[in-house]
């Protein structure tokens, strides 16, 4: 099938609905889903952004100008992942407790609005993506999965994002802010500030595709290959630097591997919470730690 008959499939799978909840990070997978579902459903359906610690202030306001763009009824929820021991922990089933408590949040959120459904945003790429424990939560509380049902491909939701004129369809990939502490490090607020702050700044200076990994007061700057030229000039390395410091880094690296997903997971694989989110979780402090990387200082 192609991705246009796999969107009418989608679209009229949610017609059987009398209501849909989207969880909406704002990130394409997401966008893709809740403007299937204003399409199909138009007020009955519902776009919702869970607030927390872990989601980036500016993935926030995307989240808002893109539920804009759908024209679709948007609803922020509020909750703490750092009120779960087991996530503070950040072992290897961190997004495991994150999804669920997020997802946790979105059927209380359609249950008061008197929404029989709720659906996220993985896709048929995201099973294969090695390990994925997020995936377990939303099978477990039986969220639907539009995408996923439909056999949509990764590059077949930037496609429905195009269809439907959604200014994030070619937008890179982004994960929750713990993502970028490594698993055996606690997850802590000033951690997430420190690296939000930090990704703030790459974003301001007009890089893309970019992760700040906090390895314990140590920032690991990972950007793209086609951005890194940029990266390495003196002008970027002494502003870094200084920037990098104020806001509490002891030390800041360059990793010239560039940008990747994953990049200290278990074993290699790279994972996610549904969608973007688990692709990019880290593990494994000690051997990152134990590299010669390119110091900044």
């Amino acid at each position: 099938m192609s991705a246009e008959e796999k969107l009418a499939a989608a679209r009229a799978d949610l017609t059987e609905h009398e209501g849909v909840l989207v969880a909406f990070s704002g990130g394409v997978d997401s966008s893709a889903v809740a403007a299937i579902a204003h399409d199909a459903l138009g007020e009955d359906a519902v776009a919702c952004t869970a607030k927390s610690e872990t989601l980036p202030e500016a993935e926030l306001e995307d989240a808002k100008r893109v539920a804009g763009e759908i024209g679709i009824r948007h609803e922020i929820v509020e909750f703490s992942e750092l009120d779960s021991p087991d996530f503070v922990e950040n072992d290897g089933d961190r997004c495991y407790h994150c999804r669920s408590m997020r997802l946790g949040k979105m059927f209380e959120k359609a249950e008061e609005l008197g929404i029989p459904v709720v659906c996220d945003g993985t896709n048929a790429s995201d099973p294969g993506e090695g390990h994925r424990p997020g995936l377990q939560a939303v099978a477990e509380l039986d969220a639907r999965s539009p995408l996923l049902d439909h056999d949509i491909s990764k590059e077949e939701v930037r496609e429905i994002a195009d269809v439907y004129g959604l200014s994030v369809a070619d937008k890179p990939s982004m994960a929750c802010l713990s993502s970028r502490i490594p698993t055996g490090i606690e997850v802590t607020e000033e951690r997430l500030t420190r690296v939000d702050k930090a990704e703030a700044l790459l974003r301001g200076w007009g890089f893309e595709q970019f992760r700040v990994r906090d390895h314990d007061g140590l920032a690991r700057i990972e950007i793209a290959p086609e951005e890194l030229e940029e990266a390495l000039e003196m002008e970027f390395v002494r502003a870094t630097r200084a920037h990098m410091e104020d806001l509490g880094f002891e030390h800041v690296t360059l990793d010239l591997h560039g940008y990747r997903t994953g990049s200290v997971s278990p074993e290699g694989a790279e994972s996610g919470s549904g969608s973007e989110d688990e692709r990019d979780a880290t593990a494994g402090a000690g051997e990152l730690l134990d590299a010669q990387y390119p110091t900044l200082d």
